[in-house]
Order: structure tokens, then sequence, then C-alpha cells
């Protein structure tokens, strides 16, 4: 009998009661892997290494495996040297796969579908390990042991916090934690918009309170992911700009960047991310999209304001989810004919963009 298999039933399982039987499993040296969403973002890899991290202070045998490459500017992450990239060649495919066949725990962090991690997903779904799933998106697939899974968590660095503070009350304490902290910092901050979503309650700010008893550097934080990006990123950021679309009639805006704009740029991992967000700062809008085109499929960015849920609009019609006003999707339609699509529901939406306040 697998372990923990009580405890498959999503409806009623707690996250207390998942903490609580992940603290007997822990009890034992496990040999886990860590792995996390394609294209990982701040809290993908933050909350990922700040797991690690713990997990090996207990003596434990880890392995971070991210799907794909990483952006530039979450290369100073504490531990990142030692993440394996499965998309880096066959022989990374073949260490990670033994890595994983001879895994007893699997966690998955920040995604809700295995389909998230492209073609590293099959090779987990038939893995004979544990699975540990720890996420705040909706709808997860029930192919976890164990779930630590809160929709109201402002990001998977919060859970993982919790986690850690439930299993070691102690730490925090001094700056011998501080690589720990960092990278559960660098998801908080990131998934709240510096703090200015609507998700940042009052336990995130005490969770980073908390953190902050290591003597970590805030502002070092934000000048490494936020203000190191190369010459190349700002000038894509002023070609996506220089071509704004604003339709005023449905309070939206949405952004373009071709195959050819990101080669014209020398476009690197992660040099879009965040990108999407300047075109809700137009007067009037409430939702903005940001179409990127790229390896023969297009991606799609979407932000909201308010009331309104893109994450809806993203399920509905571009195979996408997240959450209500930070959301994505996917298509394999040329990019023009993605933008038509886009520009065709949006009547739908209408009297829903225009009620938003």
């Amino acid at each position: 009998m697998r372990f923990l298999e009580l405890f498959y039933i999503y409806n009623t399982i707690t996250v207390n009661q998942a903490i609580a039987a992940l603290r007997d499993l822990l009890s034992q040296p496990q040999r886990i892997i860590i792995t996390m969403h394609r294209d990982p973002d701040a809290d993908a890899l933050g909350s990922s290494l700040g797991w690690a991290l713990f997990l090996r202070r207990q003596g434990h045998q880890v392995t971070v495996i991210s799907p794909t490459d990483y952006p530039a500017n979450l290369r100073w992450l504490p531990g990142i040297e030692t993440v394996l990239v499965y998309e880096e060649g066959a022989a990374s495919r073949k260490i990670c796969q033994q890595h994983i066949a001879n895994a007893t725990l699997i966690c998955c962090l920040d995604f809700s579908a295995l389909s998230r991690l492209k073609d590293l997903g099959k090779v987990v779904q038939e893995a004979s390990a544990t699975k540990l799933l720890v996420d705040h998106h909706l709808e997860p697939e029930q192919f976890a042991d164990l779930m630590v899974w809160d929709t109201k968590a402002a990001a998977t660095a919060q859970l993982i916090y919790k986690v850690i503070k439930e299993l070691d009350p102690s730490l925090f304490q001094d700056e011998r934690d501080i690589p720990i902290a960092e990278c559960l910092y660098a998801g908080i901050m990131t998934d709240t918009g510096s703090f200015r979503h609507a998700s940042t309650t009052p336990e995130v700010h005490l969770a980073v309170a908390d953190m902050m008893r290591t003597g970590f550097e805030i502002n070092r934080v934000h000048r490494l992911i936020y203000d190191s990006s190369p010459l190349s990123r700002l000038q894509l950021l002023g070609h996506v700009l220089s071509k704004i679309h604003v339709l005023p009639e449905y309070r939206t805006s949405y952004m373009t960047l071709t195959a050819a704009d990101l080669e014209l740029y020398s476009s690197s991992v992660g040099d879009t991310d965040g990108l999407v967000n300047y075109g809700l700062q137009v007067e009037g809008v409430v939702m903005t999209a940001l179409f990127v085109e790229r390896k023969g499929e297009v991606k799609i960015s979407f932000r909201s304001a308010g009331d309104f849920s893109v994450r809806d609009l993203a399920h509905a019609h571009f195979n996408g989810g997240g959450h209500r006003n930070a959301s994505g999707g996917r298509t394999s339609l040329s990019l023009a004919e993605t933008i038509q699509r886009f520009l065709a529901v949006l009547p739908d939406y209408q009297e829903q963009l225009d009620s938003v306040l």
C-alpha cells in the first residue's frame, strides 16, 4: 500500500493534516526530487530552492530539477548551482530520469497539472515515489499522494514557509537561515507584485516579518530581481510599449512580440516576464494581455484589476489557467490568428469589464 493512501481524498484533506503526515514521512532519510513548472519564475524557483535547503539541513538527499531553463535574473538564488535542467540535452535527461527513478519522494511545487512540466511530466507521472503537491492554483489534477494546497495563499513560497515553520518552529532566528529566507521572500515578493496584489494578506506580511529576523537585505533581493536587466531587455521593453494597442470600449490593452522581435533584441529566458504588467498602467484599462510568438506556439500572459477574472477567460478560450488577476494560456495558432480569437471573445466580456470599479 502506498504511503498516505488515506489522504488521497482531496476534498476532505486539510493542510494541517497534510503537514502532519509529511512530518511522519520525513522522520526517516529520503531521496527527494523537487520540481516546478516549465519556464520557472521566482516563486517556482524560490520555493523549490528554499525547500531544498531546508530538507538538506534535515539530512535528506535532495535533487532539484527544472523542466526548462530559468531566467538570468534568478541565477543569484542560493542553491541555484545545484539545479538540473531537464531539457538541457540528452545527458541531462538521462541523469534526471535516474534521479527520479531512485527517488522515494517527489515534491511538485507551484503547478497543478503535470502538463506544466512538458516532457518531464510523463517521467514524474510514471515514477513509483510518493508524490507531494504544494501549490496555490485552482483545480489541481489528482496525481499526488499528499497535497499542501491553498488557493488563498499568495504564493507557493508562502505555503513552503508554513510547512517549514510547522516542521521546525525555531527557524528564521538568525543569519544561518538567510539563504532560505531569501529564496522564499523572492517568491512571495514577486507573486504579490511587490505586495500590491489583493492576495497580500496580514499572513503574508507576518511571514515576511518573521523571515526578516534573519537580517537578510530586502533591498538586495529587489535589486537583483528587478534592477539587473541587460540593455537588450530594456530595449525590448521599449519596443513592446511602442506598439501597445488600447481598446477603450473594452477597457483592454494588449501587446505583441513576434519571433523576429525576440531575435532582434537577443531575448533570452525570462526577458518577457513582467512585461504584461505595463499594460495595466494605461488609464481606464482593467485587462491587458501580452502575446509572445516562439517555438511553434503563442504564449499569452493576462493581467486584470478588480473582480474581472482573466483566469476564466484564459481557461475558456486559451487552454490556460492561473489566478483571478494573473493568468496565462497557449495556442498552436499563428500570432495573427490568436489575436483575432482574443478580439472575437471580448464582446462576451464587455459587461463584466465595464462593471469593474
